[in-house]
């Protein structure tokens, strides 16, 4: 059968992701928009277009194989009149043109081998725990090696609804590689839906779950999310540092540092319109004397103000005579600290007021380490906020500038003092 004579009824989101020529689609959406249709749709026309290949479909588990992927492909292909052949026993649905479509599960990515395919897609990807989706995703890439006829690429695809910040995030939201295009459909974008759908979801989730559930966000999901309301589209910035200009100075830069020796991490920052935005971040510095360095050579020119964390007036990151403090003074900096660290539910406070009302943003492209950080902290069960996942150092370097800028004073930020820029 021809597939210029089968009938389409697809969403936006959807027909983007089906025909879409990238090597490795995802389709990122939300409850009810269609995505597993999609996916079974792209890889039936796949099937229909080349034959006697073969192609590939993974469900997290084989009862989803059983009780979504076959009745989905055998209603698709009955309503497009094409005649097939379902193998319970080996997973293998055989098309009227001798291609095969291979049905697999994700149970044990060990498994995943003795077949190749032309182009295969993995469903629901992100309920699986991100190392497990890793690993299923490289060992279905070695899959995908049947040459096919007019010598067009393989393809592998994925969708799911997003689950915090998992594999799909990892490979398609956060720094995609070549080839990988990111699709987004909102169960908004189905206009088949129930009534009264879209409210029973709101009754169910939370606002965040519902940006995950309802809109196919990449958001956290941790309950214990230290900052929860940060979004790199909502808190984005592209600003840059205006530079000196012949006889004229650069602008101040207002720099958090958290001090940890070999780890030491600072977010630069400048202040606009009484906002403030990281701009540039330095991490996994040796020492004090090396983040000095560092600032001299990259910001000649420019006023320095630092917002070091309190223990550095007494703590030395080296072996010399001089607290870390000491030695910020002495290259030049204006150190503007307080004679202990406020209290971390304060700092949080002060961070979380300005990022839900978008004043607190960051340059995302260079700043990675703090937007990924901001994303991900969490509290421990101690109910502090954790450190042993390595996501504090810049969120702690950001939170004593913040504190001491902007701290909460019922309930409103407001400067706390005047320090001379």
């Amino acid at each position: 059968m021809s597939i210029n004579k089968i009938t389409l009824a697809l969403t936006d989101p959807q027909e983007e992701f089906v025909f879409s020529e990238a090597r490795h689609p995802a389709m990122v959406a939300g409850y009810g928009s269609g995505k597993s249709q999609a996916a079974v749709t792209r890889l039936a026309i796949q099937a229909l277009r080349y034959r006697k290949m073969d192609f590939g479909f993974v469900e997290p588990t084989f009862d989803l194989v059983r009780l979504i992927a076959w009745p989905r492909f055998e209603e698709l292909l009955s309503s497009w009149k094409v005649s097939y052949k379902l193998n319970k026993a080996d997973s293998i649905l055989t098309l009227e043109n001798e291609s095969q479509i291979i049905f697999r599960s994700a149970d044990n990515p060990s498994r995943l081998v003795g077949f190749e395919i032309a182009d295969g897609i993995i469903d629901e990807a992100d309920t699986l725990r991100p190392d497990q989706a890793n690993d299923v995703w490289i060992k279905m890439l070695g899959r995908c090696r049947q040459k096919k006829p007019d010598g067009s690429a393989n393809t592998l695809a994925a969708v799911s609804t997003p689950e915090g910040f998992g594999f799909m995030y990892e490979r398609w939201g956060k720094n995609p590689a070549q080839g990988y295009e990111l699709i987004r459909a909102s169960t908004w974008s189905n206009p088949y839906l129930p009534d009264g759908y879209v409210d029973q979801l709101r009754a169910t989730y939370s606002s965040n779950q519902l940006a995950a559930y309802l809109d196919g966000e990449f958001v956290n999901l941790n309950a214990g999310s230290v900052y929860p309301s940060f979004d790199r589209r909502l808190n984005g910035s592209d600003a840059t540092i205006i530079a000196p200009k012949h006889s004229k100075p650069g602008e101040a830069l207002h720099i958090g540092m958290d001090f940890n020796v070999t780890n030491m991490a600072a977010v630069v920052h400048v202040i606009r319109n009484d906002d403030p935005i990281a701009v540039e971040e330095i991490v996994k510095a040796f020492d004090t004397p090396e983040m000095i360095k560092i600032i001299k050579d990259r910001y000649p020119g420019h006023h320095i103000m630092v917002y070091p964390d309190a223990s550095g007036s007494a703590r030395k990151t080296n072996n010399a005579s001089q607290s870390d403090h000491a030695l910020l003074r002495a290259a030049g900096f204006q150190v503007c600290v307080d004679s202990r660290n406020p209290a971390v539910k304060d700092r949080v406070l002060s961070m979380n007021k300005a990022i839900e009302e978008r004043r607190y943003r960051v340059n995302v492209d260079n700043c990675p380490v703090l937007a990924e950080a901001l994303e991900k902290q969490a509290y421990s069960k101690s109910g502090e906020p954790d450190k042993a996942s390595g996501f504090d150092h810049s969120n702690d370097a950001t939170g004593y500038f913040v504190v001491y800028r902007y701290p909460i004073q019922n309930n409103r930020p407001q400067f706390a003092r005047v320090v001379g820029i």
